[in-house]
């Protein structure tokens, strides 16, 4: 079954800053002119605008994945959605510093960079603009009743800032272990073995 790029779109809360979300260090770090937004990263369990369903559990092994990212401050992403598995650093205008489990929801903190992206972005949320957060990763989906399931061999790969309500469609990619070894390195690769032998365990 081959693997496709897939990405959501979900709008961030109060145009992207929930102040309940915040550390008093995180909110000093606004006062002085920072940004940090907040909010739901993705959702399972549920049919979401696309028709695709994210399984609770892979999702939940994904999260934990993704964490190392943001422990290391690997955790980039870019201004609107590139048709492209691997996160290009010159179009980088923000890093995921915090992500956790809620329920069926994926929460996260985002701080905005101060890269020519990260500029832009920031000057959006002021201005007004409704900014979303939006999921990249490899997978494959089946159809069943009626809905299209995401598969337990999704792998996130990052978290995009776009404007459009909607998802743009998925496409195929010519060869899945090409991704693998662009995204992440050996040592991504051996962690997130690791963390699959200590879920099975469970």
């Amino acid at each position: 079954m081959s693997q496709k790029l897939l990405r959501e779109y979900y709008a961030l809360c109060d145009g992207g800053i929930c102040q309940d979300l915040l550390t008093e260090e995180e909110k000093r770090y606004v006062s002085d002119g920072g940004m940090i937004l907040s909010g739901i990263m993705q959702m399972t369990e549920t049919q979401n605008g696309n028709g695709r369903v994210y399984q609770h559990k892979t999702m939940q092994r994904e999260v934990q994945n993704y964490k190392k990212l943001v422990k290391e401050n690997r955790a980039l992403g870019e201004l609107d959605h590139p048709d492209d598995s691997v996160i290009n650093l010159r179009n980088a205008s923000h890093m995921v510093t915090e992500i956790w489990m809620e329920g069926k929801n994926v929460m996260g903190k985002i701080k905005v960079l101060e890269t020519p992206s990260g500029k832009i972005l920031k000057e959006l949320v002021n201005g007004g603009v409704t900014v979303g957060v939006s999921s990249r990763g490899m997978g494959s989906v089946t159809e069943e009743k009626g809905q299209t399931i995401v598969e337990d061999d999704f792998q996130l790969i990052c978290f995009d800032m776009v404007s459009e309500p909607s998802t743009p469609g998925a496409f195929m990619m010519q060869e899945a272990k090409k991704y693998t070894n662009e995204v992440f390195t050996k040592a991504d690769r051996i962690n997130r073995l690791l963390n699959e032998v200590l879920h099975e365990e469970e």
